[in-house]
């Protein structure tokens, strides 16, 4: 099997600091990790590997020093690793990201699977997974929590519900974004540390994807963040009390004057 495998780097701790002049995160001095739930698909990825063969490939948008990522990656089993990098990609909201990964993985060649986190722990909207499937135009199972089988070309999984759960059949190739019920993400081995150091990354700018100028970055993202701003602390509560037509009565006064 062909596995590709999108990952992201996101800061470690939920702390964040904002830049109040382009809203966006300050990364300076933040340490980095894969993002956790992204953690549990190179998981699944290698384990589809060990069980029918083939290549695991990881691939990511960022900066440059998004490379220590890539390389964890591989210290945990993956054979490839491919880092999107440019600044034209800078600013880009989920529609421009996913497209980006999209054309990335144009760049690779066929594939059987695609595998994401159900969402990053840094921006939660667990749009970028659909997104790319959307652009390549291939079937997408979110929230998995199993894959049962793999067979001619059909991939049976279980994805999970509020309830419950769904058993689904998909032709491949196709996208599936994974929970954390899913696997025990393993450690790094000794070998694969040693392999990571020295693992080559391929670097993929905007000139070599050849992406539509206007569909990356600020200017290819129908979204924008035009102001972040800290909730003022909401003062507490009063406590009704006494019997039912009296505490009603009271509690119909306090809606009319706060809607005044």
């Amino acid at each position: 099997m062909n596995i590709i495998v999108c990952i992201k780097q996101v800061p470690e701790t939920t702390e964040v600091r904002i830049n109040p002049e382009t809203n966006t995160l300050i990364r300076e001095g933040v340490k980095s990790i894969i993002n956790p739930f992204d953690m549990y698909a190179i998981e699944e990825a290698i384990r589809l590997k060990e069980k029918h063969g083939g290549k695991v490939t990881v691939i990511t948008m960022g900066p440059p020093q998004a490379d220590i990522a890539l390389r964890e990656a591989i210290s945990l089993g993956a054979d490839e690793a491919v880092l999107l990098c440019d600044r034209a990609f800078a600013g880009s909201d989920t529609w421009a990201t996913s497209y980006t990964l999209s054309g990335g993985i144009k760049k690779l060649g066929e594939f059987d699977v695609i595998l994401c986190g159900k969402q990053a722990s840094d921006g939660d909207t667990a749009q970028v997974g659909p997104g790319i499937a959307t652009h390549l135009d291939i079937p997408q199972v979110t929230y998995v929590k199993k894959i049962e089988e793999v067979k001619d070309n059909i991939m049976k999984v279980e994805r999970m519900m509020e309830e419950g759960f769904e058993i689904i059949e998909t032709p491949t190739p196709c996208l599936l974004t994974v929970v954390k019920e899913i696997n025990e993400p393993r450690l790094p081995s000794l070998r694969g540390m040693m392999k990571s150091k020295s693992a080559s990354i391929k670097i993929l700018t905007q000139k070599e994807l050849n992406l539509d100028e206007q569909s990356i970055g600020l200017c290819g993202s129908p979204t924008q963040v035009v102001k972040i701003f800290t909730p003022a602390q909401r003062k507490g509560g009063e406590i009704l009390q006494g019997e039912v037509p009296e505490v009603s009565k009271k509690l119909v006064e306090l809606i009319k004057n706060e809607v005044t």
